[in-house]
């Protein structure tokens, strides 16, 4: 359970490894989405499913559109907590009855959190299928909230904000960045909550949500695997089809303005070397310039050949590790991220020049068709190859219907196949300027006496939060 975002780009990166080895097989790929098949029940909640019998498992996925965009001032981190609460045990199962059934049963279950969803799932063995159904459409409705369980699992929720935001330098600085960069939006405030709100949240609050966004019309099955839709749609319809509708909650917030200037974030904290990070406010899945944004993103950080890491990381010499990151499946327009971390010996300044210098880069000459073709292999590569995984597909395909709707997924490669020269230098002259970025240096602090330093990331630098 946890906190997560942009978790397809961390896939991605995981997949890479595949392409260096397939870099001149021609891809065919026949479409995720011509293989679903769409439900939607009386009650309003959404069923997607794929057939995919090559073997004998299934992940079953419920994903709720309700992530840390839905909160307000003063209540932040609810659809966090609330994860947590949904494995405290509902009318028919206990937590441990849930914990065993699942296990017992050869499974493996979680959950996580974003800025735009919540979601659950399960991966078992297909014939175990009505577990899942009875096990997730209980808790959809029939949630039990007890005080102790809630008062305790705070402290739990408020340890994690610790070990991974306030003992963690990177993950504080892009905290900090990411409440500069968004005044209006809800990406304002963290997926996990600020720390005082954290504290005073109560109970009540936590039922109210739960009671508003925790409903079949607000909600979205997911099944891929080895299942006959004839057999599992039925028992998806009996298990939860007699829960009761529900309101939609209202899903539009306030976006932000367009930037008028430089904003900049220093954040002081015990460390060994500093961290730069250079986010810009780019559109997501609504404008064709996102999949432009993708293919720029591996242009300048996808492996060791990208531009970032020859210059920065092999030629000058100025940095551990560097990187970029597009969020393409956010619900509202998000950033564009650069961060590096600079070598223990380098000025930071000298390091944010080096940025500077290849967005430049990108603005003033054309890219080549073969670096940019190589670009266009690698995400085509790892998009297609990462759907080897049931989970990977189901996963894409919820992600798009939050963002947009999942038919968009076939968008992809064409998308990215069509982007030319003149779209990059365009894209990038449109969002990479310095009036619509905000920049957040990290500077270091010596440990207090008998305190070791924070770890530092791995060479790597990639960190899914």
């Amino acid at each position: 359970m946890g906190v997560i975002s942009k978790i397809t780009r961390g896939v991605r990166s995981v997949l890479l490894s595949f392409f260096f080895c397939l870099l001149f097989v021609t891809l065919s790929f026949a479409g995720l989405a011509d293989q679903v098949f769409e439900k939607i029940l009386d009650n309003g909640l959404k069923v997607l499913l794929v057939e995919n019998h090559k073997a004998p498992v299934i992940t079953f996925q419920v994903w709720y559109r309700v992530g840390s965009r839905n909160e307000q001032w003063g209540r932040t981190g609810l659809s966090h907590m609330l994860e947590h609460m949904m494995f405290k045990g509902s009318k028919k199962f206990s937590a441990q009855e849930f914990t065993r059934l699942i296990a017992e049963n050869g499974g493996n279950d979680n959950a996580f959190t974003s800025e735009d969803f919540t979601a659950y799932f399960e991966n078992i063995s297909s014939d175990k299928a009505q577990v899942l159904i009875d096990l997730e459409s209980d808790r959809m409705h029939n949630l039990v909230l007890r005080n102790e369980d809630f008062q305790t699992e705070r402290m739990v929720v408020m340890e994690e904000r610790r070990m991974r935001t306030e003992d963690d330098p990177q993950a504080f600085l892009m905290e900090q960045v990411q409440a500069t960069a968004f005044q209006t939006s809800p990406y304002h405030w963290p997926t996990i909550g600020w720390k005082e709100d954290i504290e005073r949240f109560t109970l009540a609050d936590l039922k109210s949500y739960y009671s508003t966004y925790y409903n079949p019309v607000n909600a979205i099955v997911v099944v891929v695997g080895d299942f006959r839709k004839e057999d599992l749609l039925p028992r998806i319809e009996k298990g939860f089809g007699g829960i009761p509708r529900g309101v939609a909650p209202e899903q539009k917030k306030d976006v932000d303005q367009p930037q008028s200037g430089e904003r900049r974030v220093f954040a002081k904290r015990e460390a060994e070397l500093p961290y730069i990070v250079m986010a810009y406010h780019v559109p997501n899945l609504q404008s064709p310039d996102s999949y432009v944004l993708e293919v720029l993103e591996a242009l300048l950080s996808t492996g060791k050949s990208s531009r970032l890491y020859q210059s920065l990381v092999q030629e000058k010499q100025l940095a551990l590790s560097v990187d970029a990151d597009n969020s393409l499946l956010s619900r509202d327009p998000s950033l564009f991220t650069l961060t590096a971390q600079p070598l223990s010996e380098k000025d930071v300044t000298e390091v944010e020049k080096a940025l500077n210098e290849e967005i430049e880069r990108i603005r003033a000459k054309p890219v080549g068709l073969q670096e940019l073709e190589k670009a266009k292999n690698q995400l085509e590569a790892a998009f297609v190859y990462g759907q080897a995984s049931l989970f990977y597909q189901g996963m894409l395909l919820a992600q798009y219907e939050i963002a947009r709707d999942w038919r968009n997924v076939d968008e992809y490669l064409p998308s990215i196949r069509k982007v030319t020269p003149e779209d990059i230098r365009r894209v990038a002259d449109l969002y990479l300027t310095p009036e619509n970025r905000t920049v957040g240096r990290l500077i270091p602090l010596p440990p207090k006496e008998g305190k070791p330093a924070p770890a530092e990331p791995s060479a790597s630098g990639r960190m899914i939060r």
